[in-house]
């Protein structure tokens, strides 16, 4: 699914360039699970961005699924994320003067979807809040709100999620009960999840823990996979 090949990232800045990312080399297979840790600062979230597409490499390649990302256009890569890619951040990123059932259809109404409106409301059902549906943002908690970019990630069934901090700006038992969902979720639609996370338990229940600093990773090792995504999960 993601083949990062030697990837370098370098920024400009008022001190001159800066190294971000220093030789990145990965490969993640469909239906993986991978979390990624290590210190701020490490190039956890730049390496997201450029497995997105919303940051260029520098040099190196990257390729997720049948796509070379150095091939593509600003526009093709916008279409290929639409279509192929999900995106969680810690913050919820909701459109604040559209409903619920809105922001979860508006990646669906963007592809051309006729169904984008029941497709948005079986998700939000997916994920508890079906009878929150004409809700807007601000009338719905924190958990709430990142169960709403939940299902905005996964209604168009994406063959990759990247989520960034999914739960740190939830309170413990909150954030459980997403990270339930998200693994939940991943499970029911066969998706490849990767997660930036500095909860070293969450990380351990992936298949793999990708270990970041500096720029490189440092350490690839197996995680716990067999119990990522319990087919007897509970979302809360």
């Amino acid at each position: 699914m993601i083949a990062l090949d030697d990837v370098h990232l370098r920024l400009g800045s008022g001190a001159g360039e800066v190294n971000i990312l220093r030789g990145i080399d990965l490969t993640v297979e469909r239906g993986e699970t991978v979390s990624v840790v290590g210190p701020s600062g490490s190039g956890k979230t730049s390496m997201i961005m450029v497995i997105a597409g919303l940051e260029r490499a520098t040099e190196g390649e990257v390729r997720v699924g049948d796509r070379v990302f150095g091939s593509l256009s600003e526009d093709q890569l916008a279409l290929f994320r639409r279509d192929h890619v999900g995106i969680v951040f810690q913050s919820f990123h909701l459109v604040p003067t559209m409903t619920a059932l809105e922001n979860v259809a508006i990646p669906l109404e963007l592809a051309g979807r006729r169904d984008a409106f029941d497709r948005a409301a079986a998700m939000l059902e997916a994920v508890g809040l079906g009878h929150r549906t004409t809700h807007y943002p601000g009338q719905l908690s924190g958990g709430e709100q990142q169960r709403t970019a939940l299902a905005r990630a996964f209604a168009p069934a994406p063959d990759l999620i990247l989520a960034d901090e999914p739960t740190g700006n939830l309170d413990g038992e909150t954030g459980r009960q997403i990270i339930e969902l998200m693994f939940k979720l991943s499970d029911e639609h066969d998706t490849t999840l990767m997660l930036i996370t500095h909860d070293t338990g969450l990380a351990a229940r992936c298949d793999r823990v990708i270990h970041m600093a500096d720029g490189q990773i440092t350490e690839d090792r197996r995680g716990d996979g067999a119990q990522a995504a319990p087919k007897t999960a509970s979302a809360g």
